[in-house]
């Protein structure tokens, strides 16, 4: 946040393969211009011809490895899934402060949520945010507004870039200023997670922000028809 918490207390095969068949159609060609030219008895090769065979092994080994290569590149390219383990509501202490956070699925290459932060009865700050998937990348949008729904920031929406993520760890940096200049979300289990914020102001000391979120599960529904159904008869 950008005053209470951002602020102040403040994510070969074909060419290969083409080359091999010209170097062979070389060589084919040299040895059958070789011997149409030279009537010298020369030595037998005790090497096996190259079969057919032998050319789709190499033709389909190749075209393996390319595959392979296709599908980790595919693999090691971020992708929303990887965030859906957010989806639900969530709450958090800070000191007197509670945090609550609210992720809805992920739908239309964008994760949607909602945070506040709440001190005894009064809210403090709304924050609207989305995780955007892109050709170049996942982006955070995150943008501040007050009870009346006015923002706070004046220009455009804080957007800050996904740098690194793996099974319980993603952090997003902003290139652009330092309020927040980091935010490293890091997933202890199913139901926990803390969100780091580093923020770093163009005045004043370097801040660092931690808060440890607890998954919030909907209460379990009372049995009251299954209780009518069984009352005993007069």
């Amino acid at each position: 946040m950008k005053r209470f918490g951002f602020s102040r207390l403040r994510i070969l095969g074909a060419a290969v393969l083409t080359c091999i068949f010209i170097a062979s159609g070389v060589a084919r060609a040299q040895e059958a211009t070789g011997g149409a030219a030279d009537h010298t008895e020369k030595p037998v090769s005790t090497s096996p011809p190259t079969t057919s065979d032998q050319s789709e092994g190499v033709s389909k080994t190749e075209s393996a490895q390319a595959s392979q290569q296709v599908l980790t590149a595919t693999a090691q390219h971020p992708t929303l899934d990887q965030f859906s383990w957010l989806e639900g509501r969530w709450r958090g202490e800070w000191g007197s402060r509670v945090a609550d956070q609210t992720w809805l699925e992920p739908k239309a290459s964008e994760i949607a949520g909602l945070f506040r932060v709440i001190e005894r009865e009064k809210m403090l700050v709304l924050e609207l945010f989305s995780f955007v998937e892109k050709p170049q990348g996942i982006q955070f949008y995150l943008r501040h507004l007050t009870p009346e729904l006015l923002p706070w920031e004046k220009s455009d929406a804080t957007l800050l870039k996904l740098e690194s993520v793996d099974g319980t760890k993603a952090t997003f940096v902003n290139a652009v200023n330092g309020e927040p200049k980091r935010l490293i979300f890091t997933r202890v289990d199913a139901d926990t997670y803390t969100q780091r914020s580093e923020i770093e102001p163009a005045e004043g000391e370097p801040q660092v922000i931690e808060i440890t979120f607890h998954r919030q599960k909907p209460p379990a529904a009372t049995a009251n028809a299954g209780n009518a159904a069984r009352r005993k008869k007069p």
